[in-house]
């Protein structure tokens, strides 16, 4: 029994200490999922001009952000790395044609852990991360994600972590519901239809098909860990979840199995 690929939009780092929607919907998540042998995952803030992965036998917890609560720092997420792993899948993408590497110096950033804190608590599941090239365009990124595929076989979880709607530049701390703006929103819709369609050929040209999209992504890196997550599996996606914090950072998720 394979299991199915995932994209989750992790928010804010205050996701791991804050009770909220998402936090309570990523609490579930982990248990409701058949038990993985190990979890590779995209995150949007690992970038790198080619494809590695992390490698450490233990992997250190990195806190790459500021200005937040010191028990926020104080966290940790001592799960396993997966070296073994590593090497598998930097095999698999050589073989599709990337020029994948491993690093075992590099440690788990927020994009990694803080989801997954939520998601597998105790931190005894093995844990690979995997980088993004922001210079490359979602289709190059789904490709990277279909090579990658054999893994869920083997009972790897392959996770894409970033955000469906992410401007910083554009948030509303007056928000009280912190419902979406309405350019946000119209991207969002418009993106989780092909998703939900299993659109594959309009979803990845989003930057020139999607209604506002240079604003609802000035940048692209929380995006194309849904395209990973998207060719690990293919056909289409089903929305677990869709929630939104100050107007215009879409927390939605989605669960891919493959085509029927």
């Amino acid at each position: 029994m394979q299991l199915p690929s995932l994209f989750i939009s992790h928010g804010a780092p205050m996701l791991a200490l804050e009770d909220s929607p998402t936090g309570r919907f990523l609490d579930g998540l982990g248990p409701a999922l058949s038990r993985p042998r190990a979890i590779l995952i995209a995150s949007a803030h690992l970038s790198a001009a080619r494809p590695v992965f992390t490698a450490a036998p233990a992997p250190a917890t990195l806190h790459d952000f500021g200005g937040f609560p010191r028990e926020l720092y104080a966290l940790r997420y001592p799960a396993p790395g997966a070296p073994e792993l590593a090497l598998r899948a930097a095999e698999l993408l050589r073989d599709g044609g990337f020029a994948a590497t491993t690093d075992a110096t590099l440690p788990l950033d927020h994009g990694a852990w803080v989801p997954l804190l939520r998601m597998f608590p105790q931190a005894d599941i093995p844990v690979v991360e995997l980088s993004i090239s922001p210079q490359h365009d979602a289709a190059w990124h789904y490709a990277l994600g279909s090579a990658l595929a054999p893994l869920r076989a083997d009972k790897v979880l392959v996770i894409g972590s970033g955000g469906f709607v992410h401007n910083l530049g554009a948030l509303d701390w007056s928000t009280a519901a912190h419902g979406p703006a309405p350019w946000a929103l119209e991207f969002a819709t418009w993106l989780a239809a092909r998703v939900r369609a299993g659109d594959t050929v309009a979803a990845t040209r989003w930057l020139t098909h999607a209604p506002q999209a240079q604003r609802a992504h000035p940048t692209p890196e929380h995006l194309l860990p849904l395209f990973v997550a998207w060719g690990a599996a293919a056909g289409a996606g089903m929305l677990l979840h869709e929630d939104w914090e100050f107007a215009t950072l879409a927390l939605h998720a989605f669960r891919f199995d493959g085509r029927a």
